[in-house]
Formats: structure tokens, C-alpha cells, sequence
């Protein structure tokens, strides 16, 4: 009896230790499937992260793309826009990652403007140049103010390199602002005496060399100072040489009867005076001088009548005469000419 007792009492205890066995299994087991399930929630969260993040970084690609491909654009000029390859699903990530676009070559720099824009060489050599131009207006300016500056040391030791830079181009009539300027039109005319071919003489008409010099200088943009000056410096420096009854004052008196002379046979010589084939023996000046009309509003009254000032005839020396005249009469055939006479006796 006691034996089957405890074969009893030891089933009791083998399927009690079951049943915990059972319990403690099935305990185990759902923490397993919970621990399961939760790594499955991770993976399943992970995967989504991942997924989310290729998306943004798809779409950041897409407008790094975007971006490029403006200022390509901008650039070169507008071109044919390409169709990005989106996918179809907005919210649905790319399956093929989207590789960032190359960057825009810069475009080429611009030259710089101006000097800088030339080689080294050009630089140089306009550099030089304006160096030079700016030396050449500074020695004119200073020539210039030596000229009109009153008489000092500079002027009595430079006189003569200064007049000859101001003359005769740089000639300055300050009369022009003076109080009384010029009122009076002097015109310089010369007549000469000829040898014919019977071996007498003949007197030319009054030739106007004045009015010779404003038809040459008349309609030209850059008429020839020596043109507009020589006579009409040639004659004041013989009146001013010389007094009413024409007497030389100074020293320089015959210089400037000398210069007026030649001169006058040189234009006749050139006007052919008396024709082709005579030559000149002797040479007559004379001024005609007439006033200028005043302006409507000034009082002041004019005479419009001529005053002449004839000076004496000169000889015409071999010096004088221009070559191949030699003061004697030329072979050929000696066939006066009118001369351009003024009306004036």
C-alpha cells in the first residue's frame, strides 16, 4: 500500500512538473514571438527610413539638376529643355539613385575695357605717345607765354628759338582785344616796267597782290599762314621803317624796301606781267586803303573813298629778279598782257 502511495505521490509531482514545463514553454514561446514582432516593427521602420531618406536625396539631385542646367542655359542661350525622369508616383522613391549633375563651365572672362584690354606691348607704345604729346604741349604753352610774356632774361637769352616756334604759325595779333581794333582794309598792289621786244619799255597795270592771296586762301580749311602773312608783314615792316615822304628811319630800312621789292617781283613774275618773254626792269608799289564800314548802331561815320600811297620805282637788280629773267628781256616774243587793274589811277 505504501508503495502504491508514493508511485502516486510521485505522478502527481511528474505532471505538475509538466504542466510548469508547459506554462514555462508557452511563456517563452510569446516572449519570443513579442521579441520577434517587435524586430520585424524595427526592420519594417528601418527599411522606411532608408527608403524616405534615398527619396530626399533623389529629389535634391533632381534640383541640383535643375539648377545646372538654368545656368547652362542662361549662359549659352535657351536650349530644349529634356524631360527629367521622374517616377511615375510622386510619393514612391526612385528605384535608381539619381547622380548629381556635372557643373556648368565657367564661361570665358571678359577683356578688361580700355588701356588695360591691349598687350604689353601697345601699352607701351601709347604710353609713349602720350608722354610725348603731353612734352610737346607743354614746350608749346611755354613758348607761348615767352612769346607774350613781357621782356625778361629767358626772352633775351631765348628770343630768336622762341620766334621761330611762334612764327609764322603761332602768330598772335593782339589788336584784336585791343580798345580800337583794326578799322581799315590796306590792299598792296604793284605795277611793273617791261622791256619789249623793239627794245623799248612798257608799264603794266595795277596787279592786286592782296586780293591774290584772299583767292588763294578763299574756301581753304587750312590755308597757308605764310600765304596770309608774308605780304602783309612785308608791308608793315616797311611803313613802319619808313615815314609819309617814304624815308628810311632806321637802320633797318633798306632791309625792308629790299623784302617788299623782291616780293612784288616775285608775284609779278609769276603772273607773267607784261606776257611771256618780257622782262622786268623796274618795280612800283603802292597801298589802297579803304575804311570798314561801321555797324548800323554806332554813330560814328566812315568815308568810303580810297587813300593811295604810291612809293617810287625801284630797279629791278639781277639779285631781285628771279632767275632765268636776269633783267634782260627774254627770247621769244614779248606779248603784253592785261594786267588786274583796281579802277583806281
Amino acid at each position: 500500500m505504501d508503495v502504491h502511495a508514493d508511485d502516486g505521490g510521485d505522478d502527481g509531482e511528474g505532471e505538475g512538473a509538466k504542466a510548469t514545463a508547459k506554462s514555462g514553454n508557452a511563456e517563452d514561446a510569446e516572449r519570443i514571438e513579442s521579441i520577434e514582432h517587435i524586430e520585424h516593427i524595427e526592420h519594417i521602420e528601418h527599411i522606411e527610413h532608408i527608403e524616405h531618406i534615398e527619396h530626399i536625396e533623389s529629389a535634391e539631385s533632381a534640383e541640383s539638376a535643375e539648377r545646372a542646367e538654368s545656368a547652362v542655359a542662361s549662359d549659352h542661350g535657351p536650349a530644349t529643355p529634356e524631360t527629367s525622369a521622374a517616377p511615375e508616383h510622386p510619393g514612391a522613391p526612385d528605384p535608381w539613385p539619381t547622380l548629381p549633375a556635372p557643373p556648368a563651365p565657367a564661361s570665358p572672362a571678359p577683356p578688361p575695357p580700355g588701356i588695360a584690354g591691349l598687350s604689353p606691348r601697345y601699352q607701351v607704345a601709347l604710353a609713349l605717345a602720350l608722354a610725348g604729346v603731353v612734352v610737346l604741349v607743354g614746350v608749346h604753352l611755354l613758348m607761348v607765354f615767352l612769346h607774350v610774356a613781357p621782356s625778361n632774361t629767358m626772352t633775351k637769352k631765348h628770343g630768336q628759338a622762341v620766334d621761330d616756334w611762334v612764327y609764322p604759325e603761332f602768330e598772335q595779333n593782339w589788336k584784336l582785344f585791343a580798345p580800337n581794333p583794326l578799322q581799315q582794309n590796306v590792299s598792296v598792289q604793284a605795277r611793273a616796267e617791261v622791256r619789249t621786244d623793239g627794245g623799248g619799255t612798257s608799264t603794266t597795270g595795277w596787279y592786286d597782290l592782296s586780293a591774290m592771296d584772299g583767292a588763294a586762301i578763299d574756301g581753304n580749311l587750312l590755308p597757308s599762314h605764310t600765304q596770309q602773312n608774308e605780304l602783309r608783314r612785308a608791308w608793315d615792316f616797311y611803313v613802319s621803317s619808313h615815314d609819309e615822304q617814304n624815308r628810311a628811319t632806321g637802320s633797318r630800312g633798306d632791309l625792308s624796301e629790299q623784302y617788299i621789292r623782291r616780293i612784288a617781283l616775285l608775284r609779278l613774275d609769276r603772273e607773267q606781267a607784261g606776257g611771256p618773254g618780257c622782262a622786268m626792269v623796274r618795280v612800283q608799289l603802292r597801298s589802297r586803303t579803304t575804311q570798314v564800314a561801321p555797324p548800323g548802331w554806332s554813330e560814328e561815320k566812315a568815308t568810303g573813298k580810297p587813300v593811295l600811297r604810291e612809293l617810287p620805282w625801284w630797279s629791278a637788280d639781277s639779285d631781285d629778279v628771279p632767275l632765268g629773267r636776269g633783267g634782260t628781256a627774254a627770247r621769244g616774243r614779248c606779248a603784253p598782257a592785261p594786267a588786274l587793274e583796281t579802277g583806281d589811277r
